[in-house]
């Protein structure tokens, strides 16, 4: 029988082991278990990335009061997504604002987050104009920041928390770091904690974004004299989910919801003669 001879120094006595036998590994169950162990953490490591960035949860919207509004948005304004505020006047703070206000709902913290001169430049918030409109100032926090950059930071760091109700970052003109890698992750932010964020545009033009909505703003007209209800031009230019729309939205502070405006009847100019008619000098 071929094999290999070894002297035992015990025994004294020659052996014979044959090539072909096949040593029992003892480290075989230990890879096996490894590998088992190993397979579930890749399992739960692929979980935690579905529920991290695959789709988002189902939210319900959050309903405006406007009818054709709610209507081209779906039943109403998603939550735990990114949306811009274009101001068209100085009346997009106030409207952004009121988006907030519904956003966070009752009892959870708004957050408005300004650079200093945005604060310096567009006033600041009084606690009795919001009690007026509806919201509850206990349960606003204002943070100001030296610069767009820290505003930004900022905010991605209160999104974090999915306990905070809404975020109202406001931004003055185009910085260099209000980029689309950075409106995209202020988007997947706020899609994994499912806290809408407002992002305040005063002094700038429409550029590329990760926004699902976008808004351009005005001030309205106002009907007789409900002066306290204010009124707003609005145009839904970007919808990612549906269509767009220009409405004109009144704002109920009685029941805290935007409603049709009522302006009352406006009759359209002839086409034969201007709408004014110039004044004519006296001989």
């Amino acid at each position: 029988m071929p094999g290999v001879r070894q002297f035992n120094e015990c025994s004294c006595v020659l052996r014979v082991i044959p090539k072909n036998r096949v040593r029992i590994d003892s480290r075989g169950p230990r890879r096996i278990i490894e590998h088992i162990m190993n397979k579930h953490a890749k399992l739960a490591e692929l979980r935690h990335f579905l529920v991290r960035y695959g789709l988002p949860p189902d939210r319900p919207p959050i309903a405006l009061g406007h009818p054709q509004a709610d209507t081209v948005l779906g039943g109403g304004l998603r939550p735990g997504a990114l949306h811009e505020v274009f101001a068209g006047g100085w009346s997009a703070g106030g409207f952004a604002v009121l988006l907030a206000l519904l956003a966070a709902g009752g009892g959870k913290p708004l957050f408005w987050i300004r650079p200093d001169y945005e604060a310096l430049e567009y006033g600041a918030l009084s606690p009795n104009g919001l009690h007026e409109l509806g919201g509850d100032p206990r349960h606003l926090i204002q943070l100001r920041t030296r610069n767009a950059a820290d505003a930004l930071c900022a905010a991605g760091d209160i999104l974090a928390c999915p306990h905070v109700g809404a975020v109202l970052l406001e931004i003055q003109g185009m910085p260099k770091c209000l980029d689309l890698v950075a409106s995209r992750r202020l988007a997947f932010a706020a899609a994994e904690s499912g806290v809408t964020i407002l992002l305040l545009r005063n002094g700038a033009q429409a550029e590329p974004s990760a926004a699902l909505t976008r808004w351009q703003v005005a001030s309205g007209p106002s009907h007789g004299d409900n002066w306290g209800n204010p009124v707003f031009d609005i145009h839904l230019t970007r919808h990612r989910l549906g269509g767009l729309g220009h409405f004109l939205m009144q704002w109920n502070c009685n029941h805290v919801c935007f409603e049709t405006a009522d302006i009352g009847a406006v009759v359209s100019a002839p086409a034969n003669r201007p709408a004014y008619p110039s004044r004519q000098r006296r001989a």
